[in-house]
């Protein structure tokens, strides 16, 4: 029986997923500005008032991707500030969270669907097992976090479809 490689579910499907990401903020800012008004207002967009707007979906996938692969590997995640507030700074934090998804080696991995993951969240610890995060927390939260920025952009009038979702 083959093993799967939890680093072959994991760090290119974030990859592939951030790459369709920063080509559907590219048509975002392209297509806001064929139609005469300021990419900008985007970034504050909204699905419902106790949602979070734009920018800080894709901040959460990014933490999301980063956290995952260096969780698996045993390491604590790259702190980033959430500071972003324009298309090239958002840009920037996902080429930055590539580079750290792509800097991890399969070898690194090895063992992590068994290793002990824990995550704080507010008046909650949650602990998995390395195969049981990936599953259950990492990759749900990843593809939540993908599907409102796109329904947001969506919403306000920007043309994507399921190809541009699915691959850049």
């Amino acid at each position: 029986m083959s093993k799967v490689s939890m680093h072959a579910v994991s760090a290119p499907v974030f990859v592939g997923n951030l790459n369709n990401l920063t080509a559907m903020l590219s048509k975002a800012e392209q297509q806001a500005k064929a139609k005469g008004y300021d990419p900008s207002v985007l970034l504050s967009q909204r699905l419902a008032p106790d949602m979070f707007p734009l920018t800080r979906q894709i901040q959460i996938a990014c933490d999301q991707a980063k956290g995952c692969v260096a969780r698996l590997a045993g390491h604590p995640p790259e702190a980033m500030e959430d500071t972003e507030t324009t298309f090239a700074e958002l840009h920037a934090r996902i080429k930055k969270v590539l580079a750290i998804v792509e800097s991890y080696k399969p070898e690194q991995f090895e063992g992590s669907e068994t290793r002990e993951i824990t995550i704080k969240i507010p008046n909650m610890e949650l602990k998995f097992s390395g195969l049981d995060y990936v599953n259950q927390w990492a990759m749900p939260n990843f593809y939540f976090h993908i599907t409102m920025a796109y329904a947001i952009l969506r919403h306000n009038g920007i043309e994507l479809g399921k190809r541009d979702f699915l691959m850049s």
